[in-house]
C-alpha cells in the first residue's frame, strides 16, 4: 500500500457527487494531519468521522514537518496553513500530495512533490477496473454538473475524459 498525504478539498468532490467511497477502493492509504481534519472538514457535519470510518487515516506532524510547514506558509501566500501542512508531510516523507487546490499544485510542482487529484483519482479508479465505465461516466457527469459551485476542477478535463471513453 501506498502513502499519500491528502488535502481536504478532494473530499469535498466525491461527497458533493455520493461517490465519497470510491477514493478507498484503490491500494492507497491517506493520510491527514488530525488538527486539518477537525478545523476544515466541517461541512457536511460527520464528514471527518466518514472518512475515518472508510479509512482516512490520521497523522501528528514530526519536528521537521511543522518546521517545513512554517517555511512553506512563509514561502507560499495562496495555500492555507493547512494546505502547507499536507504539502510538507508530502515532502518530508517522499509521497505523492492528494489536492485539487491549484495553488497548492503549483507549490507541490515547485517543491518537486508529486500530485493527484479528484481526475487523477477517477482515472485510476477506471484504469485499474476498480469501477466500471458507467461509473466513471456518472462521476464525470456529477463532477460537471456541480462543477464551479461546490466543485471547481478544469471542464476541459472533465469533457476530454467523457469524449474520450464515452464516444
Amino acid at each position: 500500500m501506498e502513502y499519500i498525504s491528502s488535502d481536504t478539498n478532494i473530499w469535498i468532490d466525491f461527497v458533493t457527487i455520493d461517490c465519497l467511497e470510491l477514493p478507498f477502493k484503490l491500494p492507497y492509504i491517506y493520510l491527514m494531519n488530525q488538527d486539518a481534519i477537525e478545523d476544515e472538514i466541517r461541512k457536511p457535519p460527520g464528514l471527518g468521522e466518514k472518512l475515518i470510518q472508510l479509512g482516512l487515516q490520521t497523522t501528528q506532524l514530526s519536528e521537521k514537518e511543522f518546521y517545513l510547514a512554517e517555511e512553506l506558509v512563509d514561502k507560499y501566500t495562496k495555500p492555507s496553513l493547512y494546505d502547507c501542512i499536507a504539502l510538507a508531510i508530502a515532502k518530508v516523507r517522499g509521497i505523492t500530495l492528494l489536492t485539487g487546490d491549484g495553488s497548492l499544485r503549483n507549490a507541490a510542482t515547485l517543491e518537486g512533490v508529486q500530485v493527484i487529484g479528484t481526475i487523477g483519482i477517477l482515472d485510476q479508479l477506471l484504469e485499474g477496473q476498480y469501477i466500471d465505465k458507467k461509473t466513471y461516466e456518472n462521476c464525470i457527469i456529477s463532477l460537471l454538473k456541480y462543477n464551479g459551485k461546490k466543485v471547481r476542477l478544469p471542464e476541459n478535463e472533465l469533457r476530454k475524459r467523457l469524449n474520450k471513453n464515452f464516444v
